[in-house]
């Protein structure tokens, strides 16, 4: 599993700046972070897909907690604080993000 080597918050853009050993960059939006968070709060216990968040699109993250070397903790400007993003979680998040937004949006409008 690749490891980060940088992790950098663009508070302006709303971009969380992941690049791994591997060379993968990835730039992931706050919104999407938040909407896809492995929270419980959004993951539920065993859902196939997470609850579906709306009203996200200016949340910001406002801090950033290390949790061992393995993962961070993601403080949220809209309280949340809940969900531990491992390496390989923000990994998978970059590598499907493409299609985890389009089935994200498919489900905003589905009534």
């Amino acid at each position: 599993m690749p490891e980060p080597v940088e992790l950098r918050l663009e508070r302006g853009r709303r971009i969380l700046i992941v690049e791994f050993d591997n060379g993968q960059i990835f730039e992931l939006p706050c919104q999407y972070l938040r909407t896809h968070s492995p929270s419980a709060e959004v993951r539920g216990h065993g859902l196939s897909e997470p609850k579906l968040l709306t009203g996200k699109e200016s949340v910001n993250i406002e801090r950033i907690e290390p949790i061992g070397s393995y993962a961070v903790c993601l403080h949220f400007d809209d309280g949340h604080n809940t969900g531990i993003y491992s390496w390989q979680f923000l990994y998978e998040l970059g590598v499907n993000m493409q299609e985890n937004l389009i089935r994200y949006q498919r489900r905003l409008q589905v009534p």
